[in-house]
């Protein structure tokens, strides 16, 4: 369901299309949180990516190292062959985000046909700019081994709101000519600073020009399904609801772009919205 006006090979100008978008996320990694080891190979990365945009999404998300809490980080080399196969083979079929925190990745996906960077850091900006690539900037307090070891704020949507600000200000000093702001949903923060961050989610909305999210499948989700049901745990693959209900809050406040395991129910959504 798709918007008509969206053109997929379109390189990074499709993402100037006005309505709201789904990133789809293709993890190439054994151990992602919801599902490590599934796309680990490229001919079954690059089916899942054609099965998502059937589904609707309008980008897809190559990344090689797993972001979850406690999760280990991997060489420069590891990474590199996880994903560069996979972008080689998308390049000009969709418009591709690489997620890395390494320049070096970032630097050898673009080259091969990547359009964005997905940046956990924040710190890639000169990179985006140097190759014309597009830059999402995402807040995260720490690092993923530690990053959920009782994350404290004094005030979470002001202090997030504040680095969100630079980084959009780091981008425009830097030439980036198309960045997003993600507020990092679940990278150093608990349940009720997430909670906090979506029920704010217009004063952040206005930091920067665009904002991407990435709330599918988190765990924040899962708690607040097991609560509602009144079970101990609810499984990543069981928490559609809750995604697709963060994804519809977010395209109402503004937010342009949502990253999403299950592309199909929020890629309606954002057609629905799509003007």
């Amino acid at each position: 369901m798709t918007s008509a006006a969206f053109d997929h090979t379109g390189g990074l100008a499709a993402l100037d299309h006005p309505g709201p978008l789904v990133m789809g996320v293709l993890n190439t990694t054994p151990d992602s949180f919801s599902d490590g080891g599934s796309f680990i190979s490229t001919e079954v990365a690059v089916q899942r990516a054609h099965q998502m945009l059937s589904e609707g999404a309008h980008i897809i998300d190559v990344g090689g190292e797993s972001s979850r809490p406690g999760a280990d980080p991997v060489s420069v080399a590891e990474e590199l062959a996880r994903v560069i196969p996979v972008v080689e083979q998308l390049a000009g079929t969709c418009v591709i985000s690489i997620d890395t925190a390494k320049e070096e990745v970032a630097d050898a996906a673009l080259d091969a046909g990547a359009h964005l960077v997905n940046d956990i850091t924040a710190s890639l900006e000169d990179v985006a700019a140097h190759h014309g690539a597009g830059w999402i900037a995402m807040h995260m307090l720490g690092e993923p081994r530690t990053m959920q070891d009782n994350p404290t704020y004094g005030d979470v949507v002001a202090e997030i709101h504040d680095e969100l600000a630079d980084a959009a200000n780091r981008a425009t000093n830097a030439g980036v000519q198309r960045f997003w702001l993600d507020p990092g949903i679940g990278f150093g923060k608990s349940t009720k600073h997430n909670l906090n961050l979506l029920r704010d989610l217009d004063l952040l909305t206005n930091v920067g020009p665009k904002m991407a999210i990435g709330v599918s499948r988190k765990r924040f989700i899962g708690q607040l399904h097991a609560a509602s049901d009144g079970v101990d745990a609810v499984d990543a693959g069981d928490r559609l609801a809750g995604s697709v209900l963060c994804a519809a809050w977010a395209y109402g406040r503004g937010v342009h772009i949502v990253r999403a395991h299950d592309v199909r129910a929020p890629a309606r959504a954002a057609a629905l919205i799509t003007p």
